[in-house]
């Protein structure tokens, strides 16, 4: 199984965070290489590690593609560029429009500089593992648990923190 997760907590173009993570998405299937089989719904979660800032928008999806791990996450970095987001090495908790992480490659091991698979820190992730169980219910960690099971040793308060995104309609 392969898995995505996105996240966003500043608006591209005028569009908020949840409409970006369609997007991009979309764009990853532009291409013909990459088809997202599965979507979650979009879920909000406060910023970490100021929560002042404004929440994130948080996504998951499942995918199929015969790209390798590394020319997948070149396309996710590609896909991140086009909707505005700039890398830097101060940036690892900083503010952005887009954050598009490679989670599982089908059960692929890597430990390069670039990339490690599994996301060493997904299993610790209520924004990564709530959406996930939408997108992709039977997936497994690593060591053979399954999502409920990742869940139920999360901190309460950070189940809690992560919310369905209610979207006000304007009239």
């Amino acid at each position: 199984m392969i898995i995505i997760a996105a996240g966003g907590n500043l608006p591209f173009q005028g569009s908020p965070p949840d409409t970006t993570i369609a997007r991009a998405f979309d764009a990853l299937e532009a291409r013909g290489d990459i088809r997202v089989a599965a979507r979650s719904r979009i879920y909000s979660s406060p910023a970490w590690p100021d929560p002042s800032a404004p929440a994130y928008a948080n996504a998951a999806a499942r995918v199929e593609t015969e790209l390798s791990p590394q020319d997948l996450l070149a396309r996710l970095h590609a896909v991140e560029e086009m909707f505005g987001r700039v890398r830097s090495a101060d940036d690892r908790w900083a503010a952005r429009t887009l954050d598009l992480d490679l989670i599982d490659h089908d059960g692929r091991v890597v430990d390069a500089p670039d990339l490690t698979l599994p996301h060493p820190r997904a299993a610790g992730r209520a924004f990564v593992l709530i959406p996930l169980r939408d997108a992709a219910p039977d997936w497994r960690s690593p060591d053979g648990r399954g999502l409920e099971a990742l869940i139920a040793e999360l901190p309460a308060d950070d189940i809690a923190a992560t919310t369905l995104l209610q979207r006000r309609s304007t009239p």
